[in-house]
């Protein structure tokens, strides 16, 4: 659409071969953005997105990813932070049933390595070359679990938490280079958690709940009563990232449906 003015715009997207960030980048391509996917493992989203192999827990691997994308396009005018991971497992299995379903150190190292350091990585990276050209925007994908909290996701709630806070420190430090950050936070989206049975096992775990009851545990949460689409984030983030939205920065936008614990 004309009206977003996107056309020829550079995004990078974290995460972009799959999921909320492929979505997205399919959404910014149909405004004429020129996107370049950044993923661990690079898939052709489509043929007019660019896909660069990137490690976002790497610094070496951003580096060169951000290092190419300078060289081929010269500027740098949105970052989209979707790469993420989930773990879930309680801090202490009171249940006593699983024992592997207990929260470890090394789902700790992952989540907060993905989830907070890769984002603190490419944001740096990527703030580098757009305070040179004093313009930008960075989004931050974080989840409705950063400002609520979750059962048996304490670790993932917290790299989000923290995330909620880069958001709010990184509009306040560029700002005056004519950088804004805005996160958006999701909740549950199709398809919904029924669709990875090793990860609904893991959560059903963590509330001493049979796995086949998830799925209807998280949709009478949603006052809409249905989990959020993927287009549905993939649209917000595309206006968050256009001159529409010039004024918004430095906060965080629930996109759930209603949902909270309240």
């Amino acid at each position: 659409m004309e009206w977003l003015g996107l056309a020829g715009k550079v995004v990078a997207v974290t995460g972009g071969s799959s999921g909320l960030g492929e979505a997205t980048a399919a959404s910014l391509l149909a405004q004429e953005a020129r996107v370049v996917a950044l993923d661990v493992n690079p898939a052709a989203t489509a043929s007019a997105v660019e896909t660069i192999h990137c490690d976002v827990t790497e610094a070496s691997s951003v580096h060169a990813a951000f290092e190419q994308i300078a060289s081929t396009y010269g500027r740098l005018d949105v970052l989209a932070n979707f790469a993420g991971v989930n773990r879930p497992g309680l801090l202490v299995d009171y249940y006593k049933a699983d024992a592997s379903k207990e929260a470890s150190v090394e789902q700790f190292d992952l989540q907060v390595a993905v989830n907070q350091k890769g984002p603190f990585l490419c944001a740096q990276a990527a703030a580098r070359m757009m305070i040179a050209q004093r313009s930008g925007v960075i989004v931050n994908v974080s989840s409705e679990a950063g400002a609520e909290g979750s059962v048996g996701q304490s670790i993932y709630a917290a790299t989000k938490g923290a995330l909620n806070s880069f958001t709010l420190s990184w509009a306040k430090e560029w700002g005056r280079f004519g950088i804004r950050v805005v996160g958006v936070a999701p909740a549950i989206n199709e398809p919904t958690p029924m669709g990875n049975p090793e990860h609904v096992a893991a959560l059903a775990a963590t509330r001493g709940m049979d796995a086949d009851s998830v799925e209807a545990d998280y949709t009478t949460r949603i006052p809409l009563g249905r989990p959020g689409r993927h287009h549905e984030i993939a649209d917000l983030v595309t206006y968050l990232a256009s001159d529409r939205a010039s004024y918004i920065t430095g906060t965080t936008i629930a996109v759930t449906g209603g949902k909270s614990r309240g």
